[in-house]
């Protein structure tokens, strides 16, 4: 009975040992993932601090252990760019302070984890407001320059312009200033570079006034698009952003479109306007984004309550701060077997109704491909960042895709990307980088003519490649 009893005891210990070790195992060796869910990567640790010479000694540690590192904010790029197998994971988001404010130039500096929601609950009091920046608020500054993103501003449109300077800890541990003057080359580089060159530390923004927009809204065809924001969005000083909506419903499949203007207006009137607002209403639009996701009727429901909702919002007021913080709850989604990625392309405003013609015809013979949702920006040519995705005036289409997370799904899914890509590619178009890696390398080099002189760059500036991601594994 006594050894029986021991020999349990025994036992009992082993596994309390067995499962200790496992669980460190798990703690210094997770799984993390992005938000598109179709990367699971086991990593060697999560690192953050929120100060800076912590953020150093993590980077000189990695040198000394040869340890690959990705950086990582939000992790909404889909696409492997803040992860790489047993590396480091740099989390940014604790880093997150504002530095200062210059009220009189309009700039003002931040840690690269802070969001845009926190700049904006900053620089709201003072009458200031972004100069460009996502639709959504949620994202790190970091983060967003990584990607270089665009807005819906149509006289500034991609970040890169409104970024005065940055400080960047490079692979060596060194930290530098970077900006238009001073280490220029890494200034084109790093801004849409996806971590590669090194770690954004704070960053230095122009900023422009708070402004009262009225909102007009209008209904039209596909074909009258280029020609009527030529003339009627472009063409008009009092027209400062711009968005648009382009049916996927079955009954009128990329043919009908609602757009959304903000005009400019009596400012006497701002401060009725100025209090930021929040998400409220997320059950009504949830709720029929989730009828869209599960057939053509539910498509059709959604187009029709996008539709009421455009109609509903005409003539309405709207401070430049809210108009760069639309909602995003409503889209959040959980599924076991599914999950939603995004792609976005960019074609150039008179290849527009072309595009779309030959985009209809591919996608009517996609019978199971699942698109909920494309919106429509316009991006003005920039090609300051070696990397630049807007090589002349472009319309940017943003597509909502929801698809299964088996190898089936991926597979499936990819082979519809790579056609979509072709067509864009046809119309001397382009597609953003953040997103998974369906592209092949050689739509990657037709897209971005520089991709060779960017990773002739990294071997550069980070010979041992400290910071790797799946993007770079990939395309490299």
């Amino acid at each position: 009975m006594f050894k029986n009893r021991y020999f349990a005891i025994i036992l009992y210990a082993l596994l309390l040992i067995c499962s200790f070790k496992l669980f460190q195992l798990q703690i210094s060796h997770p799984i993390v993932e992005d938000y598109g869910r179709l990367l699971p990567i086991k990593m060697k640790a999560v690192k953050s601090s929120d100060d800076e010479e912590n953020v150093r000694k993590i980077i000189e540690d990695a040198n000394m252990h040869d340890d690959p590192i990705s950086i990582a904010g939000m992790q909404h790029s889909q696409g492997g760019q803040t992860l790489y197998p047993n590396g480091i994971l740099l989390d940014m988001k604790n880093y997150n302070k504002i530095l200062a404010l210059d009220k009189e130039n309009k700039l003002i500096t931040v840690q690269s984890g802070v969001t845009w929601a926190d700049i904006q609950s900053y620089i709201n009091p003072y009458g200031l407001a972004l100069m460009v920046s996502q639709s959504q608020n949620i994202f790190t500054v970091g983060g967003s320059l990584s990607v270089n993103v665009h807005g819906r501003d149509i006289r500034n449109t991609s970040l890169i312009e409104s970024v005065a300077s940055f400080r960047l800890l490079n692979a060596a541990g060194n930290i530098i200033h970077v900006s238009r003057e001073e280490n220029s080359e890494l200034f084109r580089l790093v801004i849409g570079g996806y971590g590669l060159f090194g770690v954004i530390l704070d960053v230095t923004l122009q900023l422009t006034d708070d402004e009262l927009y009225q909102v007009q809204t209008k209904s039209l065809a596909y074909d009258e698009y280029s020609s009527y924001f030529a003339t009627n969005v472009l063409g008009k000083d009092t027209v400062k952003m711009h968005l648009a909506r382009i049916s996927v419903a079955p009954d009128n499949l990329l043919t009908d479109m609602y757009i959304t203007n903000y005009f400019t207006t009596d400012q006497s009137l701002l401060n009725k306007h100025s209090t930021l607002k929040r998400e409220s209403i997320i059950a009504v639009p949830k709720f029929f984004l989730g009828l869209s996701r599960i057939n053509d009727w539910g498509k059709n429901m959604f187009w029709k309550t996008q539709e009421t909702y455009n109609k509903k919002i005409d003539d309405s007021y709207i401070s430049r701060n809210n108009v760069m913080r639309s909602e995003s709850a409503f889209m959040e989604y959980d599924s076991t077997s599914k999950t939603e990625i995004l792609q976005e392309y960019f074609v150039p405003v008179d290849e527009f109704t072309n595009y779309i013609d030959d985009l209809r015809e591919m996608l009517q013979k996609e019978k199971d491909f699942n698109l909920l949702n494309i919106t429509i920006r316009y991006v003005k040519k920039n090609d300051e960042a070696v990397l630049s995705y807007a090589k002349e005036d472009m319309f940017a289409l943003v597509l909502l895709i929801n698809q299964g997370t088996s190898k089936d799904s991926i597979v499936e899914t990819g082979q519809v990307v790579r056609k979509m890509i072709d067509i864009t590619l046809a119309h001397d178009g382009s597609y953003y980088l953040p997103y998974y890696q369906y592209p092949t390398k050689e739509q990657l080099e037709e897209a971005y003519p520089r991709a060779e002189e960017f990773f002739e760059m990294k071997e550069k500036y980070d010979p041992n490649h400290r910071f790797k991601n799946l993007f770079y594994e990939e395309y490299h």
